[in-house]
């Protein structure tokens, strides 16, 4: 079979190399591997980066099943992407800031 290039693996490498790292993962990182983990299924290539993405799971001690399991507990709990902040973002400084004047 012809291995092929996918057209978001640049973007999916940097996303594994974050995985990689993670010692604790959020509920993104849990969200962002099973998407990958679907986007790559079946998919003729890319075969370093569904190793890296097996890995991952070794690392994070999670089976397949479990992280699909913990992921559709987090979309039920009401998880959107972008909506989990975990750090400020500067409009509230900028408010403050304007306020004082």
């Amino acid at each position: 079979m012809h291995e092929q290039n996918h057209p978001l693996y640049s973007i999916d490498r940097e996303i594994v190399n974050r995985l990689l790292a993670r010692d604790t993962p959020t509920d993104s990182d849990y969200i962002d591997l099973a998407r990958l983990f679907i986007r790559y299924e079946g998919f003729p290539g890319a075969n370093d980066l569904k190793a890296d993405m097996k890995k991952v799971l070794r690392l994070w001690e999670i089976t397949r099943e479990e992280l699909n399991s913990k992921t559709i507990s987090i979309w039920g709990n009401g998880f959107r992407p972008g909506n989990n902040v975990d750090e400020a973002v500067g409009s509230g400084f900028d408010t403050t800031e304007s306020d004082n004047n």
